[in-house]
């Protein structure tokens, strides 16, 4: 299993470098979050191996554990969805939180991040699809969230993220990517203090692919890595 790693881990990378020839783009400019919410510290360290250095976890718990074995040998994202309640221990362990939904959540943490006397790096969640069963912002609470973080001085903006619905046909949802990619394109036009835009975080494991060639920043890649294929 663990020499699968490394293959799968190379086969993803390969197929990000194909979606990027098809879009003109520079594979260098796509991180790989390899998705470890499932996985045990043996795979990940297998992974690190392997080269990969981000990694994404759901919970908490689960991520502080991880930083703290794994310190300065990789990078730990906070990519599920984060309570209030949870955000003093997660302050300054996570390189970066992909799921800022709420205007409240967001003043927790720069709340938090003051406290501590840091700067916390955030994506902004944003529901595209619109799928009640989705977390994530309207385009009118993203555009709140923005204006209001240009008075908080220890959280920054570094772009948006989404998760589009499953689906076996990945075109299905080509759409979503293109969409959230509009959005960032269309912030970038403006100024905002604390905003820069720099990310879009969107395609998991059945999507990536279609993703990066809609511009995609950041993937996040779970299954494809860690699973064996029954």
């Amino acid at each position: 299993m663990m020499d699968s790693i490394c293959e799968k881990y190379n086969d993803v990378l390969a197929k990000i470098k194909t979606a990027c020839g098809k879009a003109g783009r520079n594979p260098n400019e796509v991180m790989l979050v390899a998705v470890s919410k499932t996985v045990g510290v043996e795979e990940i360290s297998k992974a690190i191996e392997c080269g990969c250095i981000h990694f994404g976890e759901n919970r908490v718990q689960d991520l502080l554990l991880k930083k703290a074995i794994f310190r300065d040998k990789a990078h730990f994202h906070m990519i599920g969805h984060l309570q209030t309640n949870k955000v003093r221990s997660i302050i300054g362990k996570t390189e970066l939180i992909h799921s800022v939904d709420s205007m409240r959540l967001l003043e927790e943490i720069q709340h938090r991040a003051a406290a501590a006397g840091i700067v916390q790096d955030i994506l902004i969640q944003v529901d595209v699809s619109g799928e009640e069963t989705k977390f994530g912002a309207s385009y009118e609470e993203m555009q709140e969230m923005i204006t209001a973080n240009e008075k908080n001085e220890n959280v920054r903006i570094k772009g948006l993220m989404t998760m589009a619905p499953y689906t076996e046909d990945p075109e299905k949802v080509r759409w979503v990517f293109r969409k959230l990619k509009a959005l960032q394109v269309d912030t970038r036009t403006k100024t905002f203090y604390n905003t820069n835009m720099e990310y879009t975080s969107m395609g998991m494991s059945n999507d990536f692919e279609v993703a990066v060639e809609e511009g995609a920043d950041i993937v996040r890649v779970g299954s494809a890595i860690f699973h064996e294929t029954h």
